[in-house]
């Protein structure tokens, strides 16, 4: 066994402080988020109030350093937490990961003024953030993105748009990749976007099918004025920048899957024991065991893949993309399917918005796309085994 998987599978049996993260975020998902999920997703209500009260947790800032407000935590810590908030909802969950994700890109690659510029907002939830990488030419050829940033002076002027961004119109931070150079991966930049740039507007709130507790809008950049100041590292450096927070993203969504999946079994279970049928519980037909069993067996073999990724991100081990690749793949197309059989042992309850299984379905679906589809992970995991 190689060191990297040593230094991962060490981490399966949870310390005491991840076992008080799990437990701490378990009890503000359940008295704060669950109560109130169905209502958000059936007024599509965006709880800004209840997401800014994760800041004083340390949920604005998981993995971004103590010394600008982070929790200096690392990333199992964070699937951890991802994971607890998503049984309350997957939305709620999956909106503090892209936030965080755009944080952690500040952290890692911002100068020591940019970080102490931004992040003590972002980490205590007094500013949002958005990742916008996506449009609506360039989806998974993230590299063809046409959005472009020229210099002017002291400051740099964007025109162009972003497609599908969490939060858009409602967050203070857009951390943007645009265009300054040649076409290709190399001239791609990172610039962090203040909402009240000149020239930033927003599209209309975008119909979608989950994840409607939080906002969806097109980013739009029409001579877009901001401050030179604002970009991260150095021109060209964008491309990478935004693919390294993707690795820990991506780890992101899969917690949110899982936990939402959860939640879906632990739905079906207690239905199943209660709902009668020929004269007795239906969990007690073979049949409907035999699909409880292979839901339970895909939960926890997501749960060890995922905790393994996680483990190989935090030791920055050199596979930890293909691993992150691999976790995002499966556990996200495992989890959908829990949730859809979840849905099935319901019968027609299940489709009604107030027992809680369809808005899971719903919200889980569209975890197979972002970050990445799930096309493009096996793109990604093969280029590991086989090169380009």
């Amino acid at each position: 066994m190689d060191a990297s998987v040593s230094q991962a599978t060490d981490q399966f049996e949870l310390n005491a402080d991840q076992r008080a993260i799990q437990e701490m975020t378990q009890s503000f998902a359940a008295e704060e988020v669950a109560p109130h999920a169905l209502d958000w997703d059936r007024e599509k209500h965006f709880p800004a109030d209840v997401v800014r009260r994760t800041g004083p947790l340390g949920f604005g800032g998981i993995y971004i350093g103590d010394d600008v407000g982070g929790s200096g935590l690392g990333r199992l810590d964070a699937v951890l937490i991802f994971e607890a908030l998503a049984a309350a909802c997957p939305g709620f969950s999956s909106f503090i990961s892209i936030h965080n994700m755009a944080g952690w890109m500040i952290d890692r690659f911002g100068s020591e003024e940019q970080r102490q510029r931004f992040l003590p907002k972002l980490t205590s939830m007094e500013w949002l953030a958005s990742y916008c990488l996506t449009e609506p030419g360039a989806g998974s050829d993230a590299a063809a993105l046409k959005t472009r940033a020229v210099k002017s002076g002291g400051d740099y002027v964007l025109n162009g748009s972003k497609q599908f961004i969490s939060g858009a119109g409602d967050n203070d931070i857009y951390v943007t990749m645009a265009r300054t150079g040649d076409d290709g991966p190399k001239g791609v930049s990172t610039i962090v976007v203040p909402k009240d740039a000149p020239g930033l507007s927003f599209g209309p709130a975008e119909h979608k099918m989950g994840w409607h507790m939080q906002p969806t809008r097109q980013v739009i950049f029409e001579d877009c004025k901001v401050p030179a100041e604002n970009l991260l590292a150095s021109e060209g450096a964008g491309f990478g920048i935004a693919m390294a927070g993707l690795d820990g993203g991506r780890l992101n969504i899969a917690a949110c899957s899982l936990g939402g999946a959860q939640s879906a079994l632990d739905r079906a279970l207690s239905y199943t024991a209660e709902r009668q049928a020929f004269g007795q519980a239906i969990n007690r037909f073979q049949g409907l065991q035999f699909k409880l069993a292979d839901m339970e067996t895909g939960i926890q073999a997501s749960r060890m893949m995922l905790y393994t990724a996680a483990a190989k991100l935090d030791a920055k081990a050199p596979d930890a993309s293909k691993w992150s690749a691999m976790a995002k793949r499966f556990v996200t197309d495992t989890c959908f399917d829990v949730a859809n059989d979840a849905l099935q042992l319901h019968g027609g309850y299940g489709y009604l918005h107030e027992y809680g299984v369809e808005k899971l379905v719903r919200d889980l679906r569209v975890h197979q796309i972002l970050e990445g589809t799930n096309e493009i992970m096996r793109v990604i995991i093969a280029r590991h085994l086989v090169g380009r």
